[in-house]
């Protein structure tokens, strides 16, 4: 998809665009009347965040399946878009115990544009194909387009690719007229109206997007067994304090003491999840691997299976 001319006729059209009339006068407030006009306008995104919730839960079943069948999530966008998808990918590694490649995020620009603005890289429609390319995505994977104006060429270039190799294609925008919704399976309009800052989309529009990408990754790994009740289990213990959050949650998790949490820490190789286990069932860490493994995620589901199949 090549590059599309911007006229003021389009900007105007654009919900992200509108002027808001509640903050006209902002520049004659004072400093906590600009704070109470910004946290009024804030307290109205998780709303519009509701409103797209079926749609949000369809495409997190669809990540899920694709997860199942090996593939991967990719987010892709420009900006502060761009940021909010490369930082929810980031963090999903440590959080969850995922390989770095399951959840990744491409912004427009490159590293680069991760720590100094390029505003003009959303422009070039082939750079995100050729992006998509370059990691072999293919139709078990699932692309989510994050654009709050939903008119970057490079994040709808590639998702029309990611549609043409038969991939699942969802798109998170702030406007109603979107681009990105004519190239998506599951279209999310984040409807927070006009910024407080007249085209600002960092503020309302980059939180409601940060709630949404919160929601479709955390869902995802809940669904896949990365939590038992609303512990983490499947963290990655890689600094002191994750390690010292490994034992607390596995004594939370089972009751357990100081030392029996430590031993089992240790002994299921750094594993919360298996720890975990192996002192609900009172068996070694080799058997709680495998039953880990039969259950395919879940810990009440290899409670269960355990207690079907006693010889196990």
């Amino acid at each position: 998809m090549g590059q599309q001319q911007i006229t003021e006729q389009l900007l105007e059209s654009m919900t992200t665009e509108q002027r808001n009339d509640r903050s006209t006068r902002i520049d004659e407030a004072s400093t906590a009347e600009i704070l109470a006009i910004m946290n009024s306008e804030d307290k109205t995104v998780p709303y519009a965040v509701e409103r797209q919730i079926p749609t949000i839960a369809s495409l997190v079943d669809d990540i899920v399946a694709s997860f199942k069948r090996g593939g991967r999530l990719f987010y892709i966008g420009s900006g502060t878009s761009g940021r909010l998808g490369v930082l929810d990918a980031s963090e999903c590694p440590p959080t969850f115990g995922v390989p770095r490649t399951m959840v990744q995020g491409l912004i427009a620009g490159g590293r680069e544009a991760l720590v100094r603005s390029i505003e003009d890289a959303e422009d070039n429609g082939q750079e995100g194909v050729d992006e998509l390319k370059r990691l072999a995505f293919n139709k078990n994977d699932t692309l989510v387009g994050i654009t709050a104006s939903g008119q970057a060429p490079y994040v709808l270039g590639a998702m029309a690719y990611g549609r043409s190799v038969g991939a699942v294609v969802g798109a998170i925008s702030c406007n109603a007229n979107s681009k990105t919704f004519e190239l998506a399976d599951h279209a999310i309009f984040l409807d927070v109206g006009p910024e407080v800052i007249t085209g600002s989309t960092r503020l309302k529009a980059g939180t409601a997007q940060k709630l949404v990408l919160n929601m479709l990754t955390t869902a995802s790994m809940i669904r896949l067994g990365k939590v038992y009740g609303n512990l983490m289990v499947d963290l990655t213990p890689v600094n002191a304090k994750l390690v010292v959050r490994s034992k607390r949650l596995i004594k939370q998790a089972t009751g357990c003491s100081d030392e029996e949490a430590a031993e089992a820490f240790e002994s299921s190789g750094r594993r919360p999840k298996i720890a975990i286990l192996m002192i609900l069932l009172n068996i070694a860490a080799e058997e709680a691997i495998e039953l880990d493994r039969r259950a395919d995620g879940p810990i009440a589901r290899a409670i269960s299976l355990y207690h079907s199949y006693p010889s196990s």
